[in-house]
């Protein structure tokens, strides 16, 4: 009997437990490099990337053959037991490529939230603080510690009560939602004025661009006022580059167009091209403040994960993809600007590199989740895959691979034109 993608959603809701949602009712049986191809048998684009995890495109054959090269020689020990090359080899290159001129080590895991749950145990093991400053709207991940700075209740967090303290809330600039850069720091001040003193605050913690919270991108006048902020209070300035991370930007991590080196870097998503892998790279000397056997997981840096990463190390270098990644967001920003001026529901264009979105409101300037939800479903329909993002759902966000044919991203642009031709 063949699969539907109905009879699949109904298995799903019978097996699976409610809380794990489902953007999109289709289950995919094969997908290769942009292109998706679910159980029915229908082609889709691919412009959501796994949310941020494809941008060497699904299944490229570089990986595949690092993966499968692996899996003839070892699949497991627990580095933590027994080490092998490939987690060295990927540290090493992870080193090379994090952003400022200090020595740097890292250290490998499995997901984002483990991953900004270690930089956090650096951080208070380098300092003797607890403290954590967050912003509103900020996207760190769905374990307890790191839903505590995650910046959005619903869907994250609702009916879970409060989580787990010492984390304070401050302002993410954002000009168009009139939040300055001013505003933003003075925001920080008056934490430690009514809430915690500086001296209790181990580190402060923020996506160089936004990327669940709308892809909004900090300003560098800001992120050089944190970092100036974190000097003299003694503070580590952690950058949560999850999403933005594995050269999604332009840079390989977008905190080097920010001007400032960040103490603590978090990796994870595309490092891997879809195999689970996450790590922290940071300055050599606040990556030691843990004894041997503070740091670690069982699973954490998988052979077939690392050897998966230094796969998509190998795309990067020789297809060029840093540049690819320039080359995706210009034609993005300039089609969707051009669409922006066709259709006053786009407010704004924005984004870093190949990481762009769109934002939608009325005429009042109220968010327009229900036409966002609108747009991506009738994508869908059309072959496109899309999602949303946003404090109020109503960013449009793109994060198509970065190897996508030419041909491929200007049909997937003209069918998001008609989406809006038909809706808006």
């Amino acid at each position: 009997m063949s699969k539907t993608n109905a009879g699949m959603i109904e298995r799903k809701n019978q097996a699976v437990a409610r809380g794990v949602g489902l953007a999109h009712p289709l289950f995919i049986d094969s997908a290769k490099n942009a292109t998706l191809t679910d159980v029915e048998g229908r082609k889709f684009i691919d412009f959501a990337g796994g949310i941020a995890v494809l941008n060497t495109g699904h299944l490229h054959d570089t990986v595949k053959q690092a993966v499968a090269e692996q899996l003839e020689k070892l699949s497991h020990t627990c580095f933590m037991v027994m080490g092998y090359e490939p987690y060295v080899a990927v540290c090493e290159k992870i080193n090379a490529l994090a952003t400022g001129p200090s020595a740097k080590k890292s250290a490998l895991f499995t997901t984002g939230a483990e991953a900004v749950e270690n930089a956090l145990k650096v951080a208070r093991a380098h300092t003797g603080r607890t403290g954590v400053i967050a912003f509103g709207a900020g996207y760190h991940g769905r374990t307890l510690a790191t839903l505590a700075l995650t910046g959005k209740i619903a869907p994250y967090s609702s009916g879970m009560g409060l989580m787990p303290g010492d984390v304070y809330r401050a302002l993410y600039p954002c000009e168009m939602h009139g939040i300055s850069t001013e505003e933003a720091i003075a925001s920080i001040e008056r934490i430690f004025k009514f809430d915690a003193e500086a001296c209790n605050i181990a580190a402060i913690i923020l996506e160089p661009v936004q990327g669940e919270g709308g892809f909004y991108v900090a300003p560098k006048a800001f992120m050089a006022a944190l970092r100036e902020i974190c000097d003299k209070h003694g503070i580590l300035l952690i950058a949560d580059e999850v999403q933005t991370g594995a050269g999604r930007t332009g840079t390989f991590f977008a905190m080097e167009q920010m001007g400032v080196e960040p103490d603590i870097t978090t990796f994870a998503k595309s490092i891997a091209g879809g195999f689970p892998l996450s790590g922290i790279v940071g300055k050599a000397d606040i990556m030691d403040s843990i004894a041997p056997g503070g740091l670690g997981g069982t699973y954490g840096g998988s052979p077939t994960a690392c050897a998966a990463a230094l796969g998509v190390l190998q795309v990067f270098e020789e297809e060029q993809l840093l540049d690819r990644a320039k080359v995706v967001g210009t034609t993005l920003r300039d089609y969707l600007t051009n669409l922006s001026q066709q259709h006053k529901v786009i407010a704004d264009v924005r984004g870093l590199g190949a990481m762009i979105a769109i934002e939608l409101i009325d005429e009042q300037g109220q968010p327009q989740p229900e036409l966002t939800a609108k747009v991506v479903a009738k994508a869908r329909d059309k072959g496109l895959i899309l999602i949303s993002c946003g404090l109020y759902g109503n960013v449009v966000r793109i994060l198509v691979p970065l190897t996508v044919p030419d041909a491929q991203l200007q049909q997937g642009l003209d069918i998001i034109s008609e989406c809006f031709a038909e809706l808006a």
